[in-house]
């Protein structure tokens, strides 16, 4: 972490972890500000930056409060403690007599502040007292840092850049992935930048650039051919393989007697869909730099990547954080800082900033991929789980840059000298897993196996999007475990209880149930469901209720969702990110699926790829357990699975009939009433 102070007092802190939406930066300002026994209206949080501040790879995974947190909290406390012993030595006392509140430090009537001591001190050596400060700030709802500029309209984003002498580029994206430009005709009034088949152009003004890609976009001729497979057969392309088979958790003791049961469940592949399309900007500098600026996740290594491709030292590029759209996983923004510089190198000294189209972001953008899960348990006579065997196949999760080795930017492999991609990876266990997250159920089941088969060979881009496995892992089990509750006449509720010992995930389920009323009456039409989940199995826990209508279309009315994030840093923050990745949740599970025909993908605009509607959004309630004292953990992706659960749940309750494959559609509800 790097911190400095000001001579107006002001304390600036880079952590390595970006706003992405989050509210990241505001919860970490707290953290930051009880460290140092400072106001927090002192603390400034400045963006990432490579040339400045810490490597802390990407901000993903809701890990940043559970890393990132305590990094902050032992930088400032070394700050804190350089800064005390040097007023203890001016006023000849004893550290421990020194009291910091405030920022201001005080033994008697002397005081000091951290202005009047940084500049004698070494802000980056000394250890920090071992003691607990006071919490003044967190566990506290302050209000987020970057609102204001948000709600003002204020120029924040990177798409609001305005660089001195700034150039506007646009990039001609191929009409399909396996497209490759076959001729160009030229056009002497336009500044083309052309390098094999990264096709862009440069002009004055936003207006001009593009009209320029319009009348680009008619010069080129294009080889096509086609590469994808069938959209409607998901669970044949994705289990024809070939494919790595992980043995996630091998199977052990033998197979019980007793009654079998089993179901397959599947997602299609899904978008990141940001409200605004991706932006960068770069500039070359005389000296062979390069300057970049990008609503990455990752600045260090988005820099790695573009060194790659460039061929530049990893020192010669600076890349600096800017706010985009928010996206919860791997989009564009990385591929357009490629575009940026890609552009940029033709005109040395002026920046360029580039923006992508909606049809860019919904069709060349990374998805989510799409997974097929196989699911089969042994009960006893009662109904319990005696055996439980999981299969699920996917394509990886992963393909952000540096992946196997690779740079992972999109115009990497378009260009005269092409980069060749391996198929997308999934991250390790020790950060979660991809394919395999969530896969592992929480129960107390006394016989386990859990194998994930990954595609090898995967025409479609994919990556992280937010949850990664998780969403489809917690659907599929959370789903079954209603199957085989309904199968052993059980409550739902009650069927996970007798499988569950984990105190705190038990607490979960019972605050989140009690305060929607599970067991009450409800009206005609109506359906209640329930999902539930650790995230990752040792993040957040996480439980949902679900009231839907299920008549013409699926309406979700209520969510009702209790969730434990260990000490709570900003209540309000935590709240934010559970609303917020509920109703994300909601949208994927009742409308989102990517479409596409053999040669290219085709939902490119809302109406073809559409999302939940304001009108459409549910009333959500979240009640926190808090846990004082213990590890604080991230709320951003442990909604995703347990509301995707319950509103499938709900609508089995509701019409009586299972949908097992996603988005619970009328087309889906109607051929799942069909076959039964």
């Amino acid at each position: 972490m790097s911190v400095s102070v000001g001579p107006d007092g002001v304390i600036s802190v880079r952590a390595g972890k970006v706003e992405l939406g989050q509210g990241v930066l505001t919860a970490l300002a707290q953290i930051a500000a009880d460290a140092l026994g400072a106001d927090l209206a002192q603390v400034r949080m400045l963006p990432a930056r490579t040339g400045e501040g810490p490597d802390e790879g990407l901000t993903a995974g809701s890990m940043s409060i559970a890393r990132s947190g305590p990094a902050l909290r032992a930088a400032c406390a070394r700050v804190r403690a350089a800064c005390t012993a040097e007023a203890a030595r001016r006023w000849d006392v004893s550290p421990d007599q020194v009291t910091v509140r405030r920022g201001e430090f005080r033994y008697g009537d002397q005081t000091t502040t951290y202005a009047g001591l940084a500049k004698a001190v070494d802000l980056e050596t000394g250890e920090p007292p071992i003691q607990d400060e006071p919490a003044v700030f967190v566990g506290v709802s302050v209000p987020r840092l970057d609102l204001p500029d948000k709600v003002a309209g204020r120029p924040r984003f990177v798409h609001d850049l305005r660089l001195p002498g700034q150039l506007y580029g646009r990039v001609l994206r191929p009409p399909s992935p396996a497209a490759r430009l076959k001729t160009l005709t030229p056009y002497e009034d336009l500044h083309v930048v052309r390098d094999g088949s990264f096709l862009g152009v440069l002009a004055e003004t936003e207006p001009e650039a593009d009209r320029a890609l319009a009348r680009l976009r008619k010069a080129a001729e294009w080889d096509e051919r086609d590469t994808l497979p069938d959209e409607h057969d998901l669970h044949g392309f994705l289990r024809e393989g070939p494919h790595e088979t992980i043995q996630v958790h091998p199977a052990t003791g033998e197979q019980p007697e007793g009654t079998t049961l089993d179901a397959t469940y599947s997602r299609p592949f899904i978008a990141h869909a940001s409200i605004a399309p991706s932006c960068a900007a770069a500039r070359w500098n005389a000296d062979g730099t390069l300057e970049v600026w990008s609503h990455t996740q990752g600045v260090h290594p988005l820099r790695r990547a573009l060194s790659q491709v460039l061929g530049l030292a990893p020192e010669d590029i600076e890349v600096r954080h800017v706010e985009g759209a928010g996206c919860y996983g791997h989009n564009a923004a990385d591929d357009v800082a490629l575009d940026a510089a890609l552009l940029a190198r033709e005109t040395p000294g002026r920046p360029v900033q580039v923006r992508w189209s909606r049809r860019d972001e919904l069709t060349w953008a990374p998805f989510g991929s799409a997974m097929s899960v196989d699911v089969a348990a042994v009960v006893d006579a009662a109904g319990l789980v005696r055996s439980w065997e999981y299969d699920m196949w996917s394509q990886g999760h992963t393909s952000r840059p540096g992946y196997s080795g690779a740079p992972g930017l999109l115009a990497g492999a378009h260009l005269e000298r092409p980069w060749t991609y391996p198929a997308a990876a999934d991250p390790p266990p020790a950060s979660g897993s991809g394919m395999a997250r969530n896969a592992v159920p929480i129960y107390d089941f006394p016989r386990l196996a859990v194998t994930g088969h990954r595609v090898l060979e995967t025409p479609i881009r994919s990556s992280a999007l937010r949850s990664l496995g998780a969403f489809m892992n917690v659907f599929a089990i959370e789903s079954f475990m209603d199957e085989l509750a309904l199968a052993a006449g059980q409550d739902p509720l009650a069927y996970r209880l007798a499988h569950l010992s984990d105190p705190r995930g038990r607490e979960v389920l019972r605050r989140a149930t009690r305060a929607a009323g599970w067991g009450s009456p409800r009206p005609e039409g109506q359906g209640r469901g329930l999902g539930f989940a650790r995230y990752k199995g040792n993040g957040a826990y996480c439980a949902v209720v679900a009231e839907v209508e299920a008549e013409h279309d699926v309406r979700v009315r209520r969510l009702t969702i209790a969730v434990d994030v260990g000490q709570v840093v900003n209540p309000d923050g935590v709240r934010n990110q559970i609303e917020g990745g509920a109703t994300q949740a909601a949208s994927w599970t009742l409308k989102e699926r990517v479409r596409f025909d053999r040669r290219r993908i085709t939902s490119g605009d809302w109406e073809s790829y559409p999302i939940l509607r304001f009108s459409e959004a549910p009333e959500v309630s979240v009640e926190l357990v808090e846990h004082p004292g213990t590890p604080s953990v991230g709320a951003g992706e442990a909604a995703q699975g347990p509301v995707a659960a319950a509103i499938a749940n709900a609508v089995a309750d509701s019409i009586g009939v299972r949908v097992r494959d996603l988005p619970l559609t009328r087309d889906a509800i109607l051929a799942a009433i069909e076959r039964a």
